[in-house]
Protein backbone atom coordinates (compact mmCIF):
# COMPACT_ATOMS: atom_id res chain seq x y z
CA UNK A 1 0.00 0.00 0.00
CA UNK A 2 1.34 3.40 -0.72
CA UNK A 3 1.79 6.41 1.86
CA UNK A 4 -0.48 8.90 0.82
CA UNK A 5 0.43 12.58 2.43
CA UNK A 6 -1.55 15.12 3.91
CA UNK A 7 -1.16 17.51 1.20
CA UNK A 8 -2.37 15.11 -1.60
CA UNK A 9 -5.10 14.67 0.39
CA UNK A 10 -5.93 18.47 0.43
CA UNK A 11 -5.18 18.83 -2.95
CA UNK A 12 -7.64 15.85 -4.07
CA UNK A 13 -10.35 16.96 -2.01
CA UNK A 14 -9.93 20.84 -3.33
CA UNK A 15 -9.61 20.02 -6.75
CA UNK A 16 -13.30 19.89 -9.04
CA UNK A 17 -15.10 17.63 -10.93
CA UNK A 18 -14.10 13.87 -10.89
CA UNK A 19 -11.39 15.19 -8.18
CA UNK A 20 -14.25 16.18 -5.75
CA UNK A 21 -15.79 12.48 -6.60
CA UNK A 22 -12.93 10.71 -5.46
CA UNK A 23 -12.18 13.04 -2.31
CA UNK A 24 -16.13 11.88 -1.57
CA UNK A 25 -15.20 8.45 -1.85
CA UNK A 26 -12.80 8.78 0.49
CA UNK A 27 -14.65 11.04 2.74
CA UNK A 28 -17.27 7.78 2.79
CA UNK A 29 -14.55 5.62 3.02
CA UNK A 30 -13.00 7.31 6.78
CA UNK A 31 -16.88 7.83 7.52
CA UNK A 32 -18.17 4.17 7.56
CA UNK A 33 -14.43 3.34 8.33
CA UNK A 34 -14.69 5.29 11.73
CA UNK A 35 -17.58 4.16 12.54
CA UNK A 36 -17.58 0.68 12.09
CA UNK A 37 -13.57 -0.27 12.36
CA UNK A 38 -11.77 3.57 13.48
CA UNK A 39 -9.28 2.82 11.05
CA UNK A 40 -8.34 2.14 7.43
CA UNK A 41 -10.21 -0.74 5.88
CA UNK A 42 -9.07 -2.98 2.42
CA UNK A 43 -12.07 -2.54 0.10
CA UNK A 44 -13.52 -5.69 -0.83
CA UNK A 45 -16.97 -6.46 -1.93
CA UNK A 46 -17.89 -3.15 -2.82
CA UNK A 47 -20.65 -3.85 -5.13
CA UNK A 48 -24.27 -4.55 -3.34
CA UNK A 49 -27.08 -5.69 -5.47
CA UNK A 50 -29.37 -2.93 -6.38
CA UNK A 51 -32.69 -4.97 -5.85
CA UNK A 52 -31.24 -5.98 -2.09
CA UNK A 53 -30.34 -1.85 -1.34
CA UNK A 54 -34.20 -1.07 -2.48
CA UNK A 55 -36.11 -3.80 -0.32
CA UNK A 56 -33.74 -2.55 2.17
CA UNK A 57 -35.20 0.71 1.77
CA UNK A 58 -38.41 -0.19 1.21
CA UNK A 59 -38.75 -2.16 4.07
CA UNK A 60 -37.44 0.48 6.29
CA UNK A 61 -39.75 3.25 5.24
CA UNK A 62 -42.93 0.44 4.82
CA UNK A 63 -42.60 -0.86 8.35
CA UNK A 64 -41.95 2.87 10.28
CA UNK A 65 -38.70 3.85 10.63
CA UNK A 66 -36.23 2.23 13.64
CA UNK A 67 -35.44 5.03 16.21
CA UNK A 68 -38.73 6.39 16.01
CA UNK A 69 -39.25 6.31 19.97
CA UNK A 70 -39.48 9.52 21.57
CA UNK A 71 -39.43 10.20 24.82
CA UNK A 72 -39.27 13.77 27.32
CA UNK A 73 -36.56 16.03 26.11
CA UNK A 74 -34.01 17.79 28.16
CA UNK A 75 -30.98 19.52 27.96
CA UNK A 76 -27.62 19.56 30.10
CA UNK A 77 -24.78 21.88 29.72
CA UNK A 78 -21.45 20.22 29.66
CA UNK A 79 -18.65 21.80 31.41
CA UNK A 80 -17.16 23.76 28.52
CA UNK A 81 -21.07 25.46 27.43
CA UNK A 82 -21.91 22.48 25.32
CA UNK A 83 -25.91 21.76 25.42
CA UNK A 84 -26.33 17.94 25.37
CA UNK A 85 -29.33 16.51 24.13
CA UNK A 86 -31.44 13.33 26.23
CA UNK A 87 -34.25 12.09 26.13
CA UNK A 88 -36.17 10.21 29.46
CA UNK A 89 -38.62 7.42 29.43
CA UNK A 90 -40.50 7.31 32.90
CA UNK A 91 -41.83 4.34 34.14
CA UNK A 92 -45.57 3.77 33.81
CA UNK A 93 -47.70 4.08 36.40
CA UNK A 94 -49.54 0.86 38.25
CA UNK A 95 -53.20 0.20 37.12
CA UNK A 96 -55.30 3.01 39.79
CA UNK A 97 -51.75 5.18 40.99
CA UNK A 98 -52.27 8.53 40.59
CA UNK A 99 -50.52 9.56 37.10
CA UNK A 100 -48.04 12.52 38.91
CA UNK A 101 -45.42 11.51 41.09
CA UNK A 102 -45.73 14.71 42.98
CA UNK A 103 -48.66 13.94 44.97
CA UNK A 104 -47.00 10.36 45.99
CA UNK A 105 -43.47 12.57 46.83
CA UNK A 106 -46.11 15.02 49.42
CA UNK A 107 -48.16 12.03 50.75
CA UNK A 108 -47.45 12.23 54.96
CA UNK A 109 -44.54 14.68 54.28
CA UNK A 110 -42.41 12.14 53.52
CA UNK A 111 -40.37 12.19 49.99
CA UNK A 112 -40.58 9.08 47.78
CA UNK A 113 -37.51 7.41 46.64
CA UNK A 114 -36.09 8.18 43.40
CA UNK A 115 -36.39 5.08 41.20
CA UNK A 116 -33.55 3.56 39.53
CA UNK A 117 -32.55 5.09 35.97
CA UNK A 118 -30.98 3.22 33.50
CA UNK A 119 -28.57 5.79 31.19
CA UNK A 120 -27.66 4.29 27.81
CA UNK A 121 -24.36 5.88 26.45
CA UNK A 122 -23.71 5.73 22.19
CA UNK A 123 -21.46 4.54 20.06
CA UNK A 124 -18.85 6.91 17.75
CA UNK A 125 -20.62 7.48 14.46
CA UNK A 126 -24.24 6.80 16.38
CA UNK A 127 -26.78 8.23 18.58
CA UNK A 128 -29.08 7.53 21.15
CA UNK A 129 -31.50 5.75 18.30
CA UNK A 130 -29.13 3.12 17.95
CA UNK A 131 -30.35 1.53 21.44
CA UNK A 132 -34.12 1.11 20.00
CA UNK A 133 -35.08 -2.14 20.51
CA UNK A 134 -33.91 -2.02 24.08
CA UNK A 135 -35.66 1.18 24.78
CA UNK A 136 -38.78 -0.47 22.76
CA UNK A 137 -38.45 -3.37 25.25
CA UNK A 138 -38.01 -1.78 28.68
CA UNK A 139 -40.45 1.40 28.06
CA UNK A 140 -42.73 1.57 30.78
CA UNK A 141 -41.05 -0.91 32.81
CA UNK A 142 -37.76 1.07 34.30
CA UNK A 143 -37.18 4.71 33.78
CA UNK A 144 -34.70 5.40 30.71
CA UNK A 145 -32.50 8.15 29.97
CA UNK A 146 -31.01 8.16 26.40
CA UNK A 147 -28.23 11.09 25.21
CA UNK A 148 -26.37 12.33 21.81
CA UNK A 149 -23.02 12.52 22.79
CA UNK A 150 -21.54 15.93 21.95
CA UNK A 151 -21.63 16.55 18.44
CA UNK A 152 -23.46 13.78 17.21
CA UNK A 153 -27.54 13.65 16.94
CA UNK A 154 -29.71 16.07 18.29
CA UNK A 155 -26.71 17.48 20.75
CA UNK A 156 -24.26 20.90 19.99
CA UNK A 157 -21.45 20.67 18.44
CA UNK A 158 -18.41 20.96 20.97
CA UNK A 159 -18.09 24.71 21.75
CA UNK A 160 -14.33 24.44 21.09
CA UNK A 161 -14.40 22.36 17.71
CA UNK A 162 -17.56 25.08 17.17
CA UNK A 163 -15.30 27.89 18.15
CA UNK A 164 -12.14 26.83 15.58
CA UNK A 165 -14.19 25.74 12.47
CA UNK A 166 -12.93 22.14 13.28
CA UNK A 167 -10.15 20.21 13.67
CA UNK A 168 -9.57 20.35 17.45
CA UNK A 169 -10.07 16.92 18.87
CA UNK A 170 -12.08 15.66 21.62
CA UNK A 171 -11.03 13.41 24.38
CA UNK A 172 -12.28 10.27 26.04
CA UNK A 173 -11.97 12.14 29.48
CA UNK A 174 -14.32 15.10 28.30
CA UNK A 175 -16.92 12.44 27.38
CA UNK A 176 -16.95 11.29 30.88
CA UNK A 177 -17.78 14.63 32.47
CA UNK A 178 -20.65 14.91 29.58
CA UNK A 179 -21.95 12.08 31.25
CA UNK A 180 -21.93 13.52 34.43
CA UNK A 181 -23.65 16.62 33.20
CA UNK A 182 -26.39 14.39 31.92
CA UNK A 183 -26.84 12.34 35.26
CA UNK A 184 -26.78 15.72 37.04
CA UNK A 185 -29.66 17.01 34.65
CA UNK A 186 -31.73 13.77 33.79
CA UNK A 187 -31.17 12.13 37.35
CA UNK A 188 -29.88 14.23 39.75
CA UNK A 189 -30.55 11.67 42.47
CA UNK A 190 -31.19 7.56 43.04
CA UNK A 191 -29.47 4.77 42.15
CA UNK A 192 -28.18 4.18 38.54
CA UNK A 193 -27.42 1.62 36.49
CA UNK A 194 -25.19 2.92 33.29
CA UNK A 195 -25.19 0.99 29.44
CA UNK A 196 -22.62 1.51 27.16
CA UNK A 197 -21.69 0.56 23.55
CA UNK A 198 -18.11 0.60 22.31
CA UNK A 199 -17.35 4.65 22.90
CA UNK A 200 -20.48 4.79 25.29
CA UNK A 201 -18.53 2.10 27.43
CA UNK A 202 -15.26 4.57 27.09
CA UNK A 203 -17.31 6.91 28.61
CA UNK A 204 -18.63 5.09 31.27
CA UNK A 205 -15.27 4.28 32.67
CA UNK A 206 -14.20 7.79 32.01
CA UNK A 207 -16.61 8.75 34.10
CA UNK A 208 -15.49 6.40 36.93
CA UNK A 209 -12.34 7.44 36.36
CA UNK A 210 -12.85 11.24 37.40
CA UNK A 211 -16.26 10.60 39.50
CA UNK A 212 -15.28 7.24 41.71
CA UNK A 213 -17.88 8.20 44.40
CA UNK A 214 -20.75 8.13 41.93
CA UNK A 215 -19.86 5.15 41.74
CA UNK A 216 -19.45 3.98 44.83
CA UNK A 217 -22.53 5.63 46.15
CA UNK A 218 -25.32 5.93 43.43
CA UNK A 219 -24.24 3.34 40.45
CA UNK A 220 -25.88 -0.33 41.12
CA UNK A 221 -24.70 -2.20 37.93
CA UNK A 222 -23.07 -1.35 34.74
CA UNK A 223 -23.25 -2.97 31.19
CA UNK A 224 -20.54 -3.02 29.00
CA UNK A 225 -21.45 -3.66 24.89
CA UNK A 226 -18.95 -4.20 22.34
CA UNK A 227 -16.24 -1.76 24.31
CA UNK A 228 -12.98 -1.55 25.35
CA UNK A 229 -10.68 -0.69 28.33
CA UNK A 230 -7.72 0.15 25.93
CA UNK A 231 -4.48 -1.06 23.79
CA UNK A 232 -7.25 -0.26 20.69
CA UNK A 233 -4.03 1.10 18.34
CA UNK A 234 -3.70 -3.11 18.30
CA UNK A 235 -6.55 -3.72 16.63
CA UNK A 236 -6.58 -5.20 13.28
CA UNK A 237 -9.77 -4.73 11.94
CA UNK A 238 -9.24 -8.19 10.18
CA UNK A 239 -6.56 -6.86 7.98
CA UNK A 240 -3.03 -8.23 7.04
CA UNK A 241 -0.25 -6.72 9.55
CA UNK A 242 1.19 -4.71 7.12
CA UNK A 243 -1.92 -3.34 5.73
CA UNK A 244 -2.86 -1.55 8.96
CA UNK A 245 0.36 -0.19 10.03
CA UNK A 246 0.49 1.83 6.53
CA UNK A 247 -3.07 2.66 7.48
CA UNK A 248 -2.25 4.25 11.52
CA UNK A 249 0.64 6.18 9.54
CA UNK A 250 -1.54 7.86 7.34
CA UNK A 251 -4.98 7.89 8.92
CA UNK A 252 -4.98 11.45 10.94
CA UNK A 253 -3.50 13.20 8.49
CA UNK A 254 -6.17 11.74 5.74
CA UNK A 255 -8.91 13.02 8.56
CA UNK A 256 -7.49 16.14 9.15
CA UNK A 257 -7.16 17.25 5.51
CA UNK A 258 -11.02 15.50 4.83
CA UNK A 259 -12.47 17.27 8.14
CA UNK A 260 -11.38 20.62 6.44
CA UNK A 261 -13.34 20.21 3.37
CA UNK A 262 -16.06 19.08 5.50
CA UNK A 263 -18.56 20.34 2.60
CA UNK A 264 -16.70 19.10 -0.21
CA UNK A 265 -16.68 15.57 0.87
CA UNK A 266 -20.03 15.13 2.27
CA UNK A 267 -21.07 15.55 -1.19
CA UNK A 268 -19.06 12.96 -2.02
CA UNK A 269 -20.23 10.69 0.92
CA UNK A 270 -24.06 11.51 -0.01
CA UNK A 271 -22.91 10.60 -3.94
CA UNK A 272 -20.94 7.15 -3.30
CA UNK A 273 -23.49 5.81 0.05
CA UNK A 274 -25.13 3.05 -2.03
CA UNK A 275 -20.78 2.14 -2.94
CA UNK A 276 -19.88 1.32 0.46
CA UNK A 277 -23.08 -0.47 1.75
CA UNK A 278 -20.88 -3.35 1.60
CA UNK A 279 -18.47 -2.11 3.75
CA UNK A 280 -20.72 -0.97 6.34
CA UNK A 281 -22.50 -3.99 7.01
CA UNK A 282 -19.28 -5.68 7.06
CA UNK A 283 -17.81 -3.75 10.46
CA UNK A 284 -21.17 -3.49 11.56
CA UNK A 285 -22.26 -6.91 12.16
CA UNK A 286 -21.28 -10.16 11.87
CA UNK A 287 -23.92 -12.12 10.00
CA UNK A 288 -24.82 -12.28 6.73
CA UNK A 289 -28.52 -12.54 7.09
CA UNK A 290 -29.04 -9.38 8.61
CA UNK A 291 -32.84 -8.18 8.48
CA UNK A 292 -31.92 -5.57 5.35
CA UNK A 293 -34.34 -2.83 7.11
CA UNK A 294 -31.98 -2.95 9.86
CA UNK A 295 -28.72 -2.73 7.79
CA UNK A 296 -29.98 0.30 6.59
CA UNK A 297 -30.59 1.76 9.52
CA UNK A 298 -27.63 1.54 10.78
CA UNK A 299 -26.33 3.26 7.36
CA UNK A 300 -28.44 6.21 8.47
CA UNK A 301 -26.70 6.48 11.67
CA UNK A 302 -23.42 6.74 10.78
CA UNK A 303 -24.29 8.33 7.44
CA UNK A 304 -25.45 11.21 9.47
CA UNK A 305 -22.60 11.80 11.56
CA UNK A 306 -20.24 14.54 9.47
CA UNK A 307 -16.30 13.68 8.45
CA UNK A 308 -15.31 16.80 10.28
CA UNK A 309 -16.46 14.70 13.31
CA UNK A 310 -15.25 12.15 12.74
CA UNK A 311 -12.14 13.70 12.36
CA UNK A 312 -12.68 15.16 15.76
CA UNK A 313 -12.97 11.95 17.82
CA UNK A 314 -10.65 9.66 16.04
CA UNK A 315 -7.63 10.53 17.85
CA UNK A 316 -9.21 9.75 21.18
CA UNK A 317 -9.35 6.26 20.85
CA UNK A 318 -5.59 5.15 20.19
CA UNK A 319 -4.90 7.15 23.78
CA UNK A 320 -7.72 5.44 25.70
CA UNK A 321 -6.42 3.35 28.79
CA UNK A 322 -8.61 2.95 31.76
CA UNK A 323 -7.91 -0.45 32.62
CA UNK A 324 -6.87 0.88 36.06
CA UNK A 325 -10.04 2.41 36.50
CA UNK A 326 -12.11 -1.04 36.36
CA UNK A 327 -11.23 -1.88 39.60
CA UNK A 328 -13.84 0.56 40.67
CA UNK A 329 -16.72 -1.68 39.41
CA UNK A 330 -15.65 -4.68 40.88
CA UNK A 331 -18.35 -5.19 43.68
CA UNK A 332 -21.03 -4.20 41.05
CA UNK A 333 -23.09 -6.80 39.18
CA UNK A 334 -21.59 -5.88 35.65
CA UNK A 335 -22.50 -7.36 32.33
CA UNK A 336 -19.81 -7.87 29.48
CA UNK A 337 -21.01 -8.50 26.31
CA UNK A 338 -19.85 -8.65 22.79
CA UNK A 339 -20.11 -10.49 19.58
CA UNK A 340 -17.66 -13.05 18.56
CA UNK A 341 -17.01 -11.40 15.26
CA UNK A 342 -16.88 -7.93 16.01
CA UNK A 343 -13.86 -6.30 13.74
CA UNK A 344 -13.91 -2.90 15.53
CA UNK A 345 -13.43 -3.66 19.25
CA UNK A 346 -12.83 -7.63 19.23
CA UNK A 347 -14.31 -9.99 21.81
CA UNK A 348 -10.61 -10.12 23.34
CA UNK A 349 -11.14 -6.65 24.69
CA UNK A 350 -14.42 -8.23 26.33
CA UNK A 351 -12.59 -10.73 28.16
CA UNK A 352 -9.54 -8.29 28.64
CA UNK A 353 -12.14 -6.52 30.98
CA UNK A 354 -13.69 -9.44 32.23
CA UNK A 355 -9.83 -10.44 33.18
CA UNK A 356 -9.82 -7.14 36.12
CA UNK A 357 -14.00 -8.67 37.26
CA UNK A 358 -13.86 -11.94 37.84
CA UNK A 359 -17.11 -11.92 39.42
CA UNK A 360 -18.95 -10.17 35.83
CA UNK A 361 -21.18 -11.87 33.77
CA UNK A 362 -19.13 -12.39 30.18
CA UNK A 363 -21.35 -13.04 27.06
CA UNK A 364 -19.88 -13.71 23.93
CA UNK A 365 -22.75 -13.64 21.32
CA UNK A 366 -21.96 -16.05 18.50
CA UNK A 367 -22.52 -14.81 14.72
CA UNK A 368 -22.48 -11.33 16.16
CA UNK A 369 -20.48 -8.03 15.30
CA UNK A 370 -19.87 -4.57 16.48
CA UNK A 371 -23.56 -3.42 16.27
CA UNK A 372 -24.45 -6.42 18.55
CA UNK A 373 -27.43 -5.02 20.25
CA UNK A 374 -29.62 -4.15 16.71
CA UNK A 375 -28.31 -7.70 15.22
CA UNK A 376 -29.31 -9.45 18.07
CA UNK A 377 -31.27 -7.27 19.70
CA UNK A 378 -33.20 -9.90 21.76
CA UNK A 379 -30.05 -11.76 23.61
CA UNK A 380 -28.75 -8.34 24.56
CA UNK A 381 -32.42 -7.08 25.92
CA UNK A 382 -32.75 -10.39 27.61
CA UNK A 383 -29.04 -10.04 29.63
CA UNK A 384 -30.09 -6.47 30.16
CA UNK A 385 -33.24 -7.32 31.83
CA UNK A 386 -30.90 -10.06 34.23
CA UNK A 387 -29.02 -7.47 35.46
CA UNK A 388 -31.94 -5.09 35.82
CA UNK A 389 -33.73 -7.71 37.82
CA UNK A 390 -30.00 -8.28 39.95
CA UNK A 391 -29.42 -5.13 40.36
CA UNK A 392 -32.78 -4.86 41.73
CA UNK A 393 -34.29 -2.35 39.03
CA UNK A 394 -36.97 -4.02 38.21
CA UNK A 395 -39.04 -6.87 39.69
CA UNK A 396 -38.18 -10.09 38.75
CA UNK A 397 -41.80 -10.73 37.37
CA UNK A 398 -41.23 -7.87 35.09
CA UNK A 399 -42.24 -8.91 31.76
CA UNK A 400 -39.43 -7.91 29.16
CA UNK A 401 -40.14 -10.84 26.94
CA UNK A 402 -41.56 -10.00 23.70
CA UNK A 403 -40.60 -6.40 23.00
CA UNK A 404 -37.19 -5.20 21.53
CA UNK A 405 -37.48 -8.16 18.36
CA UNK A 406 -36.22 -7.33 14.57
CA UNK A 407 -39.64 -8.62 13.82
CA UNK A 408 -41.00 -5.35 15.79
CA UNK A 409 -39.32 -2.00 14.56
CA UNK A 410 -41.71 0.24 15.84
CA UNK A 411 -41.42 -0.76 19.31
CA UNK A 412 -44.15 0.00 20.96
Amino acid sequence: MSEISTGDVVATAAASGAGWRRAGIAGAAIGVIAAGAAAGVAVERLTVGRGMRKRARLALDATGPYGSLRGTPGRATADDGTELYYEVDEVDPPDGAAPSGSRRRRLFGRKAPAPVTVVFSHGYCLGQDSWHFQRAALRGIVRTVHWDQRSHGRSERGRAQARAGGGVPVGIDQLGRDLKAVIDAAAPEGPLVLVGHSMGGMTIMALADRYPELIRDRVAAVAFVGTSSGRLNEVSFGLPVMGVNAVRRVLPGVLRALGSQAELVERGRRATADLFAGLIKRYSFGSRDVDPAVARFAERLIESTPIDVVAEFYPAFAEHDKSATLSLFRDLPVLILAGDKDLVTPSSHSEAIADRLPDAELVIVPDAGHLVMLEHPETVTDRLADLLVRAGAVPESSNVGGHGTAEQPGGR
